[in-house]
């Protein structure tokens, strides 16, 4: 299987959700599917048809060889056209899993190449309905903290060539992780990645994900949104939706 390596641990020693492991019981130990970045994926600005608007979009990416810089405000020479609602600190890094890429590749009847998402990082092994908000990856030196799920829009859809993709990707329940660069430095495709869960109360990528069709949220449940280190432009919306519910005494 292309991008996976093996190592032997204990069951107690797992550092990774388990929902990302391949386990056989070998004598007392598990046999652990461990994950690995497959592709590094960079695109320029490309000219994209989205229903009625001509635009330009950076979402055609393509695998990039060798070592490839990044920053805190994402990978270098990656073109992010559309600034409002993509790109910053917070949305730096887009993450999108092995696992997920083989269920579209099953569910569509065709081999999709990393980067077909417009992710910036591919990584085996990794299902991303199984991340929480503030859970960090690390690939050499480099340290991402997850931020938010990805919410479809027509430019995904218009890469995909299927106006009707957007309900396709909200059904999957597969959005992909937003990242944060903690720490930035040097990747390349083929190095080993862990993962390090985050320590305080936060909530799930999967549960954010819904949570962004719904009209309304509880106090609560913003409040809880608002403990988790969630991206700057999620925060920004869910401070106004509290401050609505304060103001109407609901």
């Amino acid at each position: 299987m292309r991008g996976f390596y093996f190592l032997l641990l204990t069951t107690t020693d797992l550092p990774f959700p388990p929902a990302v492991y391949n386990q056989v019981q070998t004598s007392g130990k598990e046999t652990i599917t461990m994950m690995k970045l497959i592709s590094v994926n960079i695109g320029q600005a490309r000219p994209i048809n989205n229903g009625k608007v001509k635009s330009e979009s950076g979402i055609f990416k393509m695998p990039a060889a060798g070592p490839v810089e990044i920053t805190v405000n994402g990978i270098e020479n990656d073109a992010i056209v559309d600034v409002k609602h993509h790109g910053g600190p917070d949305q730096a890094i887009y993450v999108y899993g092995g696992s997920d890429y083989a269920w579209w590749s099953a569910e569509l009847g065709t081999e999709l190449d990393p980067g077909t998402f417009g992710d910036n990082l591919t990584i085996s092994g990794l299902e991303s309905a199984q991340y929480s908000i503030g859970d960090r990856l690390q690939i050499g030196n480099v340290i991402l903290e997850v931020t938010a799920p990805r919410i479809p829009c027509g430019t995904l859809a218009a890469r995909m060539g299927d106006r009707g993709f957007i309900k396709r990707f909200r059904k999957a329940e597969r959005p992909g992780l937003y990242c944060r660069v903690i720490q930035p430095g040097t990747v390349q495709a083929g190095e080993a990645v862990t993962y390090q869960p985050y320590q305080g109360e936060t909530v799930t990528i999967l549960e954010m994900f819904r949570d962004a069709y719904e009209q309304s949220l509880s106090a609560e449940t913003l409040q809880r949104y608002l403990a988790a280190p969630i991206a700057i432009r999620d925060r920004k919306h869910k401070e106004k939706q509290l401050q609505k519910l304060v103001a109407s005494g609901s």
